[in-house]
């Protein structure tokens, strides 16, 4: 099979879907690997490591997406990208459809075959191409927030730790899955005080014995965020449902309750964010402020750690990238349950129940 790697677009998106590594596995597997030129620069990979590995270069987006059976990038693609790409071709991303009706328009006209990342689910419902940009995030969502309580950086002028005498930050954490736990830890290492809320009880259960002491859980309901939210200096958006708009926990007008210069970092942004006031930003404008507060809603946080977050994706998406390879869509979506639940858009057809759900389109069951 032959496959692209187009350079990403999207604004400070320095990450690339495959590393040498990941090429040099697919060309012994008997592939050819394109990869556009300086596509890896962003993460510290030069056209030469690539060329080292068995891939060949070619000189613009045009010529790898003409080329490709099957493309595999970072993130959805944008609109320059759309005509480029062909009916029938593959296309392995993340797409977060649910949350962009003009690219779900989009990827329905270009009769591809649109597999995401974000909702390939494995049996006991973990997200395994989700994991490793989760963890990348949930950690960053603590690093940015903490930058942000900055007085500089419209902050209220907090310290998350705090010092001696002097209280630390009350982080809440609306989510208990792998972003909200990771982002948990983080804030928790570095003295915060911290709450993490979730609506499952085992999964608080869990949380409650492998979080450090300064660790707090409760189950997650309106009332319990709209007080907690009053106390807090940093709130992180974490909630998820794989493949749907992501449901809204902050209204508008819990905003005004919350004290100036308090800091919300909504790392649900890809799936339309988790607080009513959210709209998605970039690493060059991350922030803006509303009724005192300063939103954080960049929609590829992990595209600001390449270095990290590129190998990190590959080590989780290389196996389906050789799945497709080796065996085509048809096959390998019914070799692998998991893969196929990749599958959003086959031939225009949406064919993921919350993607169609969240425009009202048709939806059509993948075995029709």
């Amino acid at each position: 099979m032959r496959i692209s790697i187009p350079k990403e677009i999207k604004p400070n998106e320095n990450r690339v879907a495959i590393t040498p590594a990941g090429v040099f596995a697919l060309a012994e597997n008997g592939h050819e690997v394109f990869i556009e030129s300086g596509a890896g620069l962003g993460s510290s990979i030069s056209d030469e490591d690539y060329i080292a590995s068995g891939a060949k270069i070619l000189a613009t987006a045009r010529e790898i997406y003409q080329i490709a059976d099957m493309v595999v990038k970072v993130k959805e693609p944008i609109e320059p990208e759309y005509k480029l790409i062909k009916e029938g071709q593959i296309v392995f991303t993340y797409f977060h459809f649910a949350s962009s009706v003009a690219l779900t328009k989009a990827m329905i006209e270009s009769k591809a075959i649109c597999i995401a990342y974000e909702t390939v689910e494995l049996p006991d419902k973990s997200l395994p191409l989700l994991v490793p940009m989760s963890e990348v995030a949930g950690r960053m969502a603590i690093q940015e927030g903490a930058k942000y309580l900055e007085k500089t950086q419209e902050g209220k002028g907090i310290l998350l730790g705090g010092v001696p005498g002097v209280r630390p930050a009350n982080v809440l954490v609306i989510g208990g899955g792998i972003v909200g736990s990771q982002a948990a830890r983080i804030a928790a290492g570095v003295g915060a005080n911290v709450t993490i809320l979730d609506t499952n009880l085992n999964r608080l259960r869990h949380l409650s014995e492998v979080m450090p002491a300064n660790v707090v859980t409760q189950f997650s309901d309106q009332y319990t965020i709209q007080q907690l939210v009053k106390q807090a200096d940093l709130v992180v958006g974490a909630v998820l449902t794989a493949g749907a708009k992501a449901p809204v926990v902050i209204r508008r007008e819990m905003l005004k309750t919350m004290q100036p210069g308090t800091v919300i970092v909504d790392v649900a942004v890809d799936q339309g964010g988790c607080f009513e006031t959210t709209k998605p930003t970039t690493h060059t404008h991350p922030i803006y402020v509303i009724d005192g507060v300063v939103h954080y809603s960049v929609a590829n946080m992990p595209g600001a750690v390449p270095m990290t977050s590129t190998f990190a994706l590959t080590n989780a998406t290389l196996p389906y990238v050789k799945l497709l390879a080796d065996n085509g869509w048809k096959e390998a979506v019914c070799k692998n349950e998991s893969l196929r639940k990749g599958l959003n858009i086959i031939d225009g057809d949406i064919v993921f129940k919350g993607v169609a759900d969240a425009f009202g389109f048709p939806f059509k069951a993948i075995e029709l």
